[in-house]
């Protein structure tokens, strides 16, 4: 008969294992969960998602539930290390790695593709076209400018003259666009889009940000497409950087903004009326984007954040003077032309966009980052 405690004893100690200590698939800590069909030590959420895969795993929770003493045995045979090695010998360095805070989307797809297809494991005799190419087509629901209505659009996706385009009618009339890979961003949106695999596409044109939201009813094909395009972003890192390391291009592939949200502005004068806009924080680009409203194509304006050694500065405090805002928390950004005023609706809103935009500010500059302040400065 199984000793309870002394089974729990020994499970808690394998979490001190190296690699034990956070979840196997997204990298949570502490993980109170374990599949003892894969030998792994996951999260709750993971959990929840290993559920649904029966045939290859059964999850337990370490604290709560019997363990028989052969389950135990297992576990410690295996482990996240032993299993990261076998299902993730091959991954792509432009694949996407799931965090404890992405969608569930990516992360359920992550985990598919490691046990269930298991893509990146090379005992697959017959692995999965993985977009390695960056080349990708297909139809996906599209979000329209004017009329606001998700239609279905056919998307091609080329790696090898680093481009998207995407089709209102046939093929052979041309595509109605043409997006250069050389901008592009994409990051999982579903609850801006209120969709579970909403992808927010983001480009510049004409030194303007533009976005178009999609969404696929299939979870596979959704991250496919993700993944697709950033292998081409990957492919055109190496080609317009061919001296930098994969560790060094792998973190420009896409990247989450930093902080979105409402918060209310007022003009150049800071006399004209505060009025509502959804702001986008975009630390690579080192950009505080605003939009009308959150699902606007196209940004009304931005403003371009710079290092604090350059004359950068933001604080919680308004110019005395400044009056018309429903909202009452402030902010100002200083940089070395003039303050930019807004107002947040509570203290929460406010110490977090504080600590996004102080987290930019003091980001050391890149040549390309001068790059980008001269062209912001151009525009206005």
């Amino acid at each position: 008969m199984a000793d309870r405690e002394h089974n729990k004893r020994i499970l808690l100690e394998l979490l001190k294992r190296p690699g034990n200590a956070n979840c196997a698939d997204c990298g949570a800590p502490d993980p109170d969960w374990a599949s003892y069909k894969l030998g792994v030590f996951i999260c709750l959420n993971c959990s929840g998602i290993h559920r649904n895969l029966t045939e290859i795993s059964r999850v337990k929770s370490i604290r709560l539930d019997f363990w028989d003493d052969d389950l135990v045995e297992f576990m410690k045979a295996n482990g996240n290390a032993v299993a990261k090695e076998r299902y993730e010998k091959n991954v792509p360095a432009f694949f996407y790695r799931p965090q404890a805070t992405d969608c569930a989307v990516l992360r359920e797809q992550w985990i598919r593709a490691k046990y269930e297809r298991q893509e990146f494991s090379g005992n697959n005799e017959d692995p999965r076209d993985m977009n390695c190419s960056g080349c990708h087509e297909g139809f996906l629901w599209k979000r329209g400018k004017d009329n606001r209505e998700f239609l279905k659009r056919k998307f091609i996706l080329s790696g090898m003259d680093f481009t998207l385009m995407y089709y209102t009618k046939q093929v052979s009339k041309g595509p109605k666009a043409v997006i250069s890979i050389k901008d592009l961003n994409a990051t999982f949106q579903p609850e801006k889009i209120k969709h579970p695999h909403g992808l927010q596409i983001t480009y510049l044109k004409e030194d303007h940000t533009r976005s178009i939201f999609v969404y696929h009813e299939g979870t596979q094909e959704i991250v496919s497409w993700f993944n697709a395009i950033r292998a081409a972003r990957f492919s055109y890192l190496k080609t317009a950087f061919p001296t930098a390391s994969d560790s060094e291009l792998v973190p420009l592939i896409t990247r989450n903004y930093l902080k979105e949200g409402y918060m209310e502005k007022t003009g150049p004068m800071q006399r004209e009326p505060f009025k509502k806009r959804w702001f986008i924080l975009d630390s690579q680009d080192r950009k505080l984007l605003y939009f009308k409203d959150p699902l606007e194509a196209v940004e009304k304006g931005s403003v371009f954040i710079g290092n604090k050694e350059h004359g950068y500065k933001v604080t919680n405090v308004l110019p005395k003077g400044v009056r018309g805002s429903r909202w009452k928390c402030g902010i100002t950004v200083e940089t070395p032309e003039r303050q930019f005023i807004f107002t947040c609706e509570n203290e929460r809103e406010q110490r977090e966009w504080m600590e996004a935009l102080n987290q930019v500010i003091s980001k050391p500059m890149s040549p390309q980052d001068y790059t980008m302040e001269a062209n912001v400065r151009r525009r206005r």
